[in-house]
């Protein structure tokens, strides 16, 4: 078995479907009932004694440093190329962390389980929940030993939906950040997301395991609409904006 040293969470992004909230404030930093969503992600990786955690932010970056002071062993990490390139640039710069097992996550979401940040694991590899009914979400086909067979950018019926959770092995960790710096530096894909590269680019590279969770595990807000269905004291901004 494997076990989390380090987290690295990605918090660089614009938000642009929750303006006008983002205006101000970068989606990540958004409360969602009392709570900050990159605090229930932080948090949630405290309690699976994960302390070591940078953070990738771009977008009105200064607001973030407020998570240093309050969080030992919390370092921000700028990328300034947030607004010119896909969430690839952020685990560029943040390659030198990709040097021992580590667990990878976005920070605009809110954890509603701490249990699925379990810092023990054995093979890389993402969270998924079951889907049934479909999804336009990117899907997981998984064999009866819970290794991933391929993924679909399309979504489709009867997988498992891919969530922004995964955990690498130090050595895998190590593959990714040469193959996530030759793809950005010589091979100038800034437009894709990083999640590319080991699902598509070179998946025969890796052995990767689907970890199940319950899609009510965590909440991931997409829209300004989501976010009043989950927080009523949105949704005067939302009924503003019609």
């Amino acid at each position: 078995m494997h076990k989390v040293k380090k987290a690295i969470i990605m918090a660089a992004g614009f938000g642009s479907r929750m303006q006008p909230l983002t205006f101000e404030t970068p989606k990540p930093l958004i409360e969602v009932n009392g709570q900050k969503m990159i605090e229930s992600v932080i948090e949630g990786l405290h309690v699976n004694g994960i302390l070591e955690v940078y953070v990738v932010v771009g977008y009105l970056n200064e607001k973030f440093k407020y998570l240093e002071k309050k969080y030992q062993n919390l370092k921000l990490i700028n990328n300034p190329y947030y607004d010119t390139a896909n969430n690839i640039s952020s685990l560029y710069v943040a390659s030198e962390a990709l040097s021992d097992d580590v667990i990878i996550l976005d920070g605009d979401q809110i954890i509603k389980n701490n249990q699925i940040l379990h810092a023990e694991f054995d093979y890389s590899g993402y969270s998924c929940s079951e889907i049934i009914a479909g999804t336009d979400e990117w899907l997981l086909q998984l064999d009866s030993n819970d290794i991933i067979k391929s993924c679909s950018r399309d979504g489709g019926q009867n997988g498992w939906r891919l969530y922004s959770i995964s955990r690498w092995t130090k050595e895998d960790a190590l593959k990714l950040r040469e193959q996530v710096k030759y793809e950005f530096e010589k091979n100038q894909h800034s437009d894709i997301y990083w999640d590319d590269i080991p699902m598509f680019y070179y998946f025969t590279q890796y052995v990767l395991k689907g970890y199940k969770i319950l899609a009510q595990d965590l909440k991931e807000i997409d829209s300004l609409a989501e976010l009043a269905q989950v927080d009523s004291s949105y949704q005067e901004v939302l009924d503003n904006e019609k």
